[in-house]
């Protein structure tokens, strides 16, 4: 039993190799943007809506209110990032009912460049916010002691956010394969059920894990300014 798509070479010359990894990873991203194209390429903004903008807008104002309820801010620039990882792992997981199908979530390089696209996003949008010195504030903050141990934490939460997507999609491939050896004719459909669940549950764990991350850069800037307008009325 193969543990990870990395093991399947499709074409290989010299130390340049495509694996199922890397295959089906380009395959889920054409399905993202072609998909895309296709539902937006004839929004309306009238009355009648079609069922597909329908269903675009409820997964938006779905994806919307979850940032909200996270972060406590205004969701706007926080959509495309964390939108596009859901959707991205939710699809890389959900196309494995198809034969043949390997979800590249099923490699731990890719579950590392997830997580290492959040470790850049978090001190992206704190430095967006907060300015730079504002952000690196919190590096020091209660005491400038506590920074190496800031640093060891945004270095083993994104090694938390790699192994935890990678074990869950692992450990369900490797369970799907003994029950099917077990009774092939009885599991299959369950566990086909079952994976759409668990690939839908564990995007979106990602995708929160990843606007927590982000929200702790920046939320923290609200309070400050709320006290220096404070000072600033003061003053006046």
């Amino acid at each position: 039993m193969e543990l990870s798509p990395d093991s399947t070479i499709f074409w290989q010359w010299g130390p340049i190799k495509l694996n199922a990894t890397i295959a089906f990873t380009w395959v889920v991203m054409a399905v993202l943007v072609v998909g895309s194209w296709l539902i937006t390429r004839r929004l309306s903004s009238d009355g009648k809506l079609s069922r597909r903008q329908n269903l675009l807008e409820t997964l938006v104002t779905f994806m919307n209110d979850q940032i909200r309820s996270t972060s406590r801010q205004e969701p706007g620039r926080f959509l495309p990032f964390v939108g596009t990882l859901f959707l991205f792992i939710a699809f890389s997981n959900c196309l494995e009912i198809f034969p043949g199908f390997e979800p590249p979530t099923g490699s731990l390089s890719t579950t590392a460049a997830l997580a290492i696209c959040v470790f850049i996003a978090v001190p992206f949008f704190g430095v967006l916010q907060k300015g730079v010195f504002g952000y690196l504030k919190h590096y020091i903050k209660p005491s400038v002691f506590m920074m190496p141990f800031e640093v060891i934490g945004e270095f083993s939460r994104t090694l938390a956010l790699a192994v935890r997507l990678y074990g869950n999609i692992m450990s369900g491939t490797i369970i799907v394969g003994i029950l099917l050896s077990i009774a092939p004719l009885f599991f299959p459909i369950i566990m086909q059920a079952l994976g759409l669940l668990i690939g839908f549950i564990q995007a979106y764990i990602f995708a929160v894990l990843a606007m927590v991350y982000i929200a702790s850069a920046t939320s923290v800037q609200k309070g400050q300014e709320a006290e220096s307008e404070k000072e600033v009325k003061g003053g006046s």
